[in-house]
């Protein structure tokens, strides 16, 4: 091969680019097939990968061939192999260095559980309570919060059994109508 001149030195003519042209071809035609075969190996089967992996070696070649001729080797394909076993290497050490890629991904599934609607449902509830008389406010707390049954609190808090029903009816009313009023639709 002949060498390529270092770039940036001078403009291109048109004979340097039509070379140019042809070195890559001509690498290409003669290591892109066995090299592909070669890279499949390494890269699991994954064929974009690999061809990816054999075009940045085929390009490396092409940057670099003012000295590959200079090296007294009789054929290109044992560089070639060397610097596509280090691209894929170097891949697969950059791609185990980051966290996984997440394409295609629902991203609701990867949010943290964290009690901010269950701290404002809380503290709107609570709000919603203090507005009740305070004999709703009672019935409430020792049947939903304590999880007493109303037999249980109308004996706790000395009321027949009828009224605590009945009151038991009308706070939820107005708990209701309260949490309405702060746009607790449900």
């Amino acid at each position: 091969m002949t060498p390529r001149p270092a770039p940036g030195r001078h403009q291109a003519t048109s004979t340097e680019a039509s070379h140019s042209d042809q070195l890559i071809r001509q690498l290409y035609a003669e290591h892109a097939g066995p090299l592909l075969m070669f890279v499949m190996r390494l890269t699991g089967g994954d064929r974009q990968r690999a061809e990816d992996i054999v075009q940045e070696t085929l390009l490396r070649a092409w940057r670099n061939a003012h000295r590959l001729g200079t090296q007294g080797q009789g054929s290109l394909r044992p560089w070639l192999v060397t610097v596509a076993r280090r691209i894929a290497i170097d891949e697969h050490r950059s791609q185990e260095a980051r966290p996984p890629e997440t394409y295609d991904r629902d991203l609701t599934a990867f949010a943290e559980a964290d009690s901010t609607d269950r701290v404002l449902r809380t503290m709107t509830v609570a709000d919603a309570l203090r507005t009740l008389s305070q004999s709703h406010r009672e019935i409430l707390i020792s049947t939903y919060f304590r999880g007493r049954t109303v037999p249980e609190a109308a004996e706790e808090l000395g009321l027949p059994l009828g009224t605590a029903k009945s009151r038991v009816y009308y706070a939820l009313r107005a708990l209701r109508t309260a949490l309405q009023e702060r746009g607790v639709t449900e």
